[in-house]
């Protein structure tokens, strides 16, 4: 499956914030991302409910697909900056109607339940960039800006990491999809599921129990997710160490195990994810990956 990817946004094009998800509390949660936004040369549009509340979520289903549909729909929006993740894209997904989106793609950018657009889009046949969103703009690294920057505005680049002792070591090239672990694992068996043959798949989640991360990567490999992959790459996973030692074993040593028997590099600590370092990565390009004895490689 080839991927279409959007336009490279330029400076004057205009990018729409909206909350897809959870609410976000006031005006000062993203001002950070917009005022980065703006040093790029940008114009920034802000959804007429992103500060809505609806008990978890930024307004009722309805007003978040409102604002989700105008940006798709409205040709001089360049790309949608989702606000925050959180839960409940998952709510108004089937309710988007993608018509206009195929004629004019845009950058969709956003991480953690944002992967639900992700994966869907995908299947749509178009690229999409996981990033770091305005609320994570206060905290996030150089590094973090630096990259969403080259994404939006397609210049190469790549990242070069140290490497874990528990690395597969190896070298593949291919489509690079994914998202977060639960989201990826709820979308199985609806329009939204993943397709992983011959990808590249990045994997990140925070706040699961490690019994939760062994289920989620063995009904993955249940349902042949991870079979005919061409690498795996890894970001951060935070949870209680503390409190899951009983478990045994760390995320790395789960999701190791439940892919020990195939044949393709596996990729630990990449930086993206719940963490400062958030770097962006373009889902849908295709990438080199090396993983070596000392420092693993990617580059698109």
């Amino acid at each position: 499956m080839k991927f279409t990817k959007p336009p490279y946004l330029k400076q004057g094009d205009t990018i729409m914030i909206v909350a897809p998800a959870g609410f976000v509390p006031d005006s000062t949660e993203i001002e950070p991302g917009i005022a980065l936004a703006k040093s790029w040369g940008l114009e920034v549009i802000v959804g007429k409910n992103a500060f809505k509340k609806h008990n978890h979520f930024a307004g009722t289903d309805e007003e978040r697909q409102s604002d989700l549909q105008l940006a798709f729909n409205n040709t001089n929006i360049k790309a949608i900056w989702c606000s925050r993740g959180g839960y409940g894209t998952v709510r108004i997904i089937d309710q988007i109607d993608f018509t206009a989106f195929e004629k004019n793609p845009k950058w969709v950018v956003g991480f953690s339940d944002i992967t639900t657009l992700h994966t869907t889009i995908h299947n749509l046949g178009f690229a999409t960039i996981h990033a770091t969103m305005p609320g994570g703009m206060k905290t996030a690294t150089d590094e973090t800006k630096q990259t969403l920057y080259k994404a939006l505005f397609g210049y190469s680049y790549g990242f070069e990491i140290p490497s874990n002792p528990l690395n597969k070591k190896g070298s593949s090239k291919g489509i690079l999809i994914g998202g977060n672990l639960s989201i990826i694992n709820s979308m199985i068996g609806s329009n939204s599921e993943v397709n992983t043959y011959g990808k590249i798949l990045f994997i990140e989640d925070v706040g699961e129990d490690l019994y939760r991360v062994d289920r989620m990567m063995y009904t993955l490999k249940r349902s042949d997710a991870l079979k005919n992959l061409k690498g795996l790459i890894v970001g951060d996973f935070s949870y209680d160490i503390e409190k899951d030692t009983l478990f045994g074993g760390t995320h790395r040593e789960i999701i190791l195990n439940a892919v020990k028997e195939y044949h393709y590099p596996v990729l630990f600590d990449f930086p993206a994810g719940h963490v400062r370092d958030n770097r962006a990565l373009t889902f849908g390009k295709e990438i080199e990956i090396n993983v070596n004895e000392t420092t693993s490689r990617i580059s698109y």
